[in-house]
Parts: structure tokens; sequence; C-alpha cells
């Protein structure tokens, strides 16, 4: 994704004034996390290193900790911590009970941020034994053959959540939503691991910013 600079943008579509006009809707993750930031550094426009902390926060989900962040040149303990506190705020008050998976749609408006990614980017859900969603993890990114997206890859972290299920994404930036070849391919093979571990794959949903396509819906097979 090309990086926008704060100087090169009207004031009025910088990221605290854009939200104001237009509403926290409007704005990309970038924007949201520059909003947080504050301000960039000598080196690293505001907008800069917030695309450099989301790629790290997409690999975290929500396990993203202090130590993840405070690595990167302007980001000290005081913004790291104004990130996770923010983060933790909304698990408790706005997902307090958890998110169940019933159907694809459930699953869709948290995965529909990534949809105005340039590059693909392959996701996991994570799910415990009641289909409560425990984590959303970006596994790879911009892969032309989703065949070399490994299982080991994908459940590894979902190992250490205890995950008893998972539901696999990809967003198509741009072209036809119906899985090919490879999808298909690739996500028998992550089923059939899944079975040696005990993990279902429940779903494959590919998206953009307007529709989804699920496997199970459309009847593709998934193992």
């Amino acid at each position: 994704m090309a990086i926008k600079r704060m100087k090169n943008i009207p004031i009025e579509d910088r990221p605290r004034e854009k939200l104001c006009l237009k509403g926290k809707e409007a704005l990309s993750d970038q924007e949201l996390l520059a909003v947080l930031l504050g301000k960039g550094t000598k080196r690293h426009d505001v907008l800069a290193l917030a695309q450099k902390l989301i790629a790290v926060i997409d690999r975290k989900g929500i396990d993203v900790a202090i130590d993840d962040l405070i690595d990167f040149d302007g980001v000290g303990k005081a913004k790291a911590a104004l990130i996770l506190a923010s983060f933790e705020f909304v698990r408790r008050r706005i997902k307090k009970d958890g998110i169940t998976f019933e159907k694809p749609s459930d699953i869709v408006p948290l995965l529909r941020h990534y949809a105005d990614r340039k590059q693909e980017h392959f996701l996991c859900v994570s799910l415990n034994g009641a289909n409560e969603i425990l984590n959303t993890r970006v596994v790879t990114i911009g892969l032309a053959d989703r065949s070399h997206v490994h299982p080991r890859e994908v459940f590894a972290d979902v190992l250490v959540d205890r995950g008893s299920a998972v539901i696999l994404a990809h967003n198509h930036p741009a072209g036809s939503l119906e899985p090919s070849e490879e999808d298909i391919a690739v996500t028998k093979r992550i089923s059939q691991a899944g079975q040696i571990l005990g993990i279902a794959v429940l779903d494959h949903i590919v998206f953009n910013q307007r529709e989804y396509l699920s496997f199970v819906e459309r009847g593709v097979p998934i193992l």
C-alpha cells in the first residue's frame, strides 16, 4: 500500500480533522492508528509510522504487546501503552462477552477493514469450543501463489490460543471472488492438517469491499 505523506494531504483530509468532519467510519486503519499516535518523528511522519505498526498488529492480533511496538523509532512506552490501552478498552466494553460465529456473515465485519489493502492478505480467525472468536491474524501477505501457505503457519498461534476451530479468509483487491483451484487445494490441505491437530476448518471466506463468498455457502469442498 502506498504511504501518504502528511504534508501532501489537504488539512481537511488529515486523520484527526477527517475524523471530526466525516466520522470514524471514513478513516482507514492507517489513519485511525495515526490519530492514536498523534505525531511522527523527523524520519517518519505519523502516517508512515502507523503503516509500519499495522504490519505488526496484523500479525499479532489482540496478542500484540508493548515490546512489539517500542522497537519502532518514534514509539516509546507512552505511545505503545496508549495503543494497547485503547485495544483493551474496546475488547472489554464492546466485545466483553465475545463474538460467536454462527454463519459467514457474522465474521465478515471483522475482516472488512482488510478489503482495501492493495495486496492479498491470508487471514486466520481462531475460535474456541463455543465458536467464540479468540483472535484474527494475518498469516501471509502478497503471495502470488496461495499454495505456499503452509498449515504450520496457520495453526502455530491457534495452538497457543487453545483454539478448537478456525475460519480461513483472504481479500481479493480486484477481480472475481470465485475460488481458484489453488484456493480449494490449500483449503483442503489446511483442513487435513487441522484434523490431525483436532482443529476444525469451518469455512474459507473470500471478500472485497462490497461482497464476500463463503466456501460453505457456495458448496465448495473444504476437506
